[in-house]
């Protein structure tokens, strides 16, 4: 009976042996077909022609051989043992190809990535261009008192058509930064009460338009100063409130603001937009703000839109540590709930910038833009102001006409940042590094259809004073280049 059971062991030990074989000869020539071996590829069947000897010595010891429980023992485990080698060996492969394979497609992934902001950043500025253009004229046409009812009526559609294309430009753009995480938290010290005003001036106006009573209100309490990122705030409730406005037909839109005090320093402010519009179903709302959800994706939603604007407000809170809530109910309205942290701020002290500070009528700037068109409303729309204008069409031509003129000469700088021959980013280098009194104090404003926020992080970091995206809000120019001459003269730079 142990005879019997050595040579079962020692035959079932070159059963095991054979099947090593067959196993490391597979895995070998798996191996060849990855690389590029050459001369080196029989390393790979080494394994495999010692695996053969010791087969053979398996045979000769059992037929020739009179082994003992010992040596039968030692041979079978030693088979059991390449076994378990083999095994060992390809696992580590199999997982050294995976990592590669993953290593691989991150790669790809990144530099998918990388194409897509690339592609993003050079097409957002193609678009960009021409909307400046269509919406400047249409603006500056809409200033003329004397225009047929019909043609301001057709101006205005224009506007409003115009508008909507560049919010979905925007929130294209606002969502591809915050999936890069290229857009940044600031932490700056701000006015809600001021930043409301201006994000009511916007919706008065839109609801105005459609007939829709706005109601505002502002807990005595929470209107304050506080630390955070008030531009990334403002998006956020005008994503909301800018979709109130275009989903209710009739009734009203209100815009409530309320703060609850976690400690000494820090607070959260509540804000509540309540619709009388359309509202959502039930089974929508549990996809509501993912990227470009949409109740009705037919042909024929009367409502349109992209389906980006709730995804980029989620997006956006999210950003901030806040978060959003959504209850509504089909054919009745809709209620929006955010909640964010900030900590408390201080009262600015810096002296407002009236019209009684600083007159634009008669600056002159210099208006320094490759394209002819957006030159010209850029100068018309300064020019309603009394501004007098010059002229450059690139870098190169601004540097050398700021450098020949007399000190003090020019107000301001408006640079556009792509053009040929030298970019706005190195002309403004290259003015800063000027050896003149106004050179580091003239206030230079980007105005420009890079709208990223490394786009505004370049500006800065060139010597620029302010980044504006095109097409730029007249306002929010005069506005600028008031603040920026006031603080030029108050260093007694410019007079």
């Amino acid at each position: 009976m142990i005879r019997w059971a050595i040579y079962g062991m020692v035959y079932l030990g070159a059963l095991l042996m054979v099947h090593n074989i067959y196993c490391y000869n597979k895995y070998a020539h798996a191996t060849e077909k990855r690389g590029d071996w050459g001369k080196d590829k029989s390393i790979l069947f080494i394994p495999v022609i010692l695996l053969v000897l010791f087969l053979i010595g398996y045979l000769f010891i059992g037929i020739f051989g009179k082994p003992d429980i010992v040596m039968a023992a030692v041979l079978f485990g030693g088979s059991i043992f390449v076994f378990i080698m083999y095994k060992l060996v390809s696992r580590i492969t199999d997982k050294v190809i995976e990592n590669e394979k993953l290593e691989a497609e991150l790669m790809a992934a990144e530099q998918s990535s990388k194409a897509k902001s690339s592609f993003l950043a050079s097409i957002s500025h193609e678009m960009r261009t021409p909307m400046n253009v269509i919406l400047g004229l249409d603006g500056l046409a809409l200033n003329n008192p004397d225009l047929p009812e019909e043609t301001r009526q057709q101006l205005e559609k224009i506007n409003q058509s115009g508008r909507h294309l560049l919010g979905l430009i925007n929130n294209t753009l606002d969502m591809n930064s915050i999936e890069t995480g290229e857009l940044n938290l600031k932490q700056e010290n701000f006015s809600l009460g001021e930043s409301i005003e201006q994000i009511n001036a916007i919706i008065k106006t839109l609801c105005d338009e459609k007939g829709l009573k706005f109601d505002v209100s502002v807990a005595e309490d929470a209107d304050n100063y506080y630390i955070g990122d008030e531009m990334l705030l403002k998006q956020t409730l005008l994503n909301i409130l800018e979709n109130a406005v275009k989903y209710t037909e009739k009734g009203s839109i209100s815009f409530d603001i309320k703060k609850e005090e976690t400690d000494k320093d820090n607070c959260k402010l509540m804000f509540t937009i309540s619709d009388t519009g359309i509202g959502m179903s039930e089974e929508f709302l549990q996809r509501a703000f993912q990227v470009f959800s949409q109740e009705d994706s037919s042909s024929t939603n009367r409502y349109g839109g992209s389906g980006l604007g709730l995804a980029v407000a989620k997006s956006m809170t999210d950003l901030m540590g806040g978060e959003i809530k959504v209850n509504s109910k089909k054919d009745e309205g809709s209620t929006f709930v955010i909640t964010i942290p900030f900590k408390y701020g201080e009262e600015k002290k810096e002296n407002a910038v009236t019209d009684e500070t600083v007159d634009l009528d008669g600056l002159r700037i210099l208006i320094v833009e490759d394209i002819d068109e957006n030159a010209e409303i850029v100068s018309d729309l300064l020019e309603l102001e009394n501004v007098e204008c010059e002229r450059a069409q690139n870098g190169k031509v601004a540097l050398e006409m700021f450098e020949k003129s007399d000190i003090n000469y020019y107000d301001a700088i408006l640079m556009d940042l792509r053009m040929p021959m030298m970019d706005g980013l190195e002309a403004s280098r290259k003015i800063r590094e000027l050896d003149r009194n106004d050179a580091e104090i003239i206030p230079i404003i980007a105005l420009t259809a890079n709208a990223f926020e490394s786009d505004i992080e370049q500006s800065l970091k060139a010597g620029m004073n302010a980044h504006l995206v095109k097409p730029v809000d007249a306002d929010l120019l005069y506005t600028t280049i008031k603040q920026l001459v006031y603080k030029a003269r108050e260093k007694g730079g410019l007079e």
